[in-house]
């Protein structure tokens, strides 16, 4: 899957470029919207905020060629699907194409056809820019406990398909870890991967599986402009898959992990928040802190293979990389019975 000579990788090829005008062209004949686009930042999809002539704001993205079309799919339809499930949820709303689609293919002369899906754009501030809070964290752990609840049943034949950030998988990632040039830093993150080896992946298939968001970090995350305590805006489903429903905890609380005196706390509390929601099992407990610091070695194995090949993409490819490296470090101290203990006591354990 990491393979680096693999040419239909979609962490391995750059994504062929798209203008603004073909992107308004491409909305307003598969959609019907007559819009000015303006371009997004994005990992894979190419990604355009559209502001159309009756006031209405959306954004329309277009896969990577690479990808199986049917993981755009799987995202779209799993949208209609909480929409459905739980509508007070703050997600993005699909527009359906002009065909009653969820999904339209573009076609570009000398260019691979794609995926192309719209959706409503929310309004708020990026967390990363907002002040942050204990209530802030606790409404964030229980808005993506709503989501996972309004998944459970849900399911799609690319839910199976081999993600590249998919912790399950975490093991494959490993190897790119021989590009971290710093043997001290990479000592670090192969011990983190070491635990998942040992003691997490023994464990995930006797947990509870279903389609989960799966990325849930800062930056796909919305706040109100007004009051940000309130949890304004989950954006981005483009890493959904179908996987331990832990592992949805195990990336939100990674990005929680505040190095510093007691860098697991915010996280603990977190779960406890998670918790109270959707109730977790001893089981998955047992192996939560494993994944988070799995989910952290491969955010810098990833991010510094990938910001190698794709210098102009860095900035956003290395966003959670120099503090992913701090929180590796400050959690590589915790011994894993003491998070493991915290972490179930949190949930009413002992």
């Amino acid at each position: 899957m990491m393979d680096q000579d693999d040419t239909q990788d979609v962490l391995a090829v750059a994504s062929p470029d798209i203008g603004e005008d073909e992107a308004a062209r491409a909305a307003r004949r598969h959609f019907g919207i007559d819009a000015q686009a303006r371009r997004l930042a994005g990992e894979r999809d190419r990604n355009f905020r559209l502001h159309a002539r009756d006031g209405r704001e959306y954004v329309l993205k277009f896969s990577h060629p690479a990808e199986d079309p049917r993981v755009a799919d799987f995202q779209a339809r799993a949208l209609l699907h909480v929409e459905r499930a739980d509508p007070t949820l703050p997600v993005q709303r699909v527009a359906l194409a002009v065909d009653g689609q969820p999904c339209a293919w573009h076609r570009a002369p000398d260019a691979p056809p794609r995926v192309l899906r719209l959706f409503s754009y929310l309004p708020g501030v990026p967390l990363p820019d907002a002040a942050r809070s204990a209530a802030q964290r606790d409404n964030l752990a229980r808005t993506l406990a709503r989501l996972g609840l309004a998944l459970r049943g849900f399911e799609h034949e690319a839910g199976a398909l081999a993600l590249p950030w998919d912790i399950q998988r975490a093991d494959e990632v490993a190897p790119l870890l021989a590009h971290v040039a710093d043997p001290t830093r990479r000592a670090l993150a192969e011990r983190a991967m070491a635990r998942f080896t040992e003691h997490a992946r023994p464990a995930l298939p006797g947990l509870r599986a279903q389609a989960i968001h799966n990325d849930l970090n800062l930056y796909n995350v919305l706040v109100d402009q007004q009051d940000h305590d309130v949890i304004a805006g989950i954006l981005d489903f483009g890493d959904m898959v179908r996987a331990p429903l832990v592992n949805d905890l195990a990336v939100a609380a990674s990005y929680q992990l505040e190095p510093g005196a007691d860098p697991l706390a915010p996280a603990v509390r977190f779960a406890a928040a998670y918790h109270a929601v959707s109730p977790l099992q001893e089981a998955e407990l047992d192996v939560l802190f494993d994944l988070m610091m799995a989910r952290l070695a491969m955010v810098v194995a990833i991010g510094g293979w990938r910001a190698a090949r794709y210098p102009d993409n860095a900035d956003y490819i290395l966003r959670n990389n120099a503090l992913s490296w701090a929180r590796l470090q400050a959690c590589d101290a915790i011994a894993r019975d003491t998070a493991r203990q915290r972490l179930r006591a949190a949930c009413g354990f002992h």
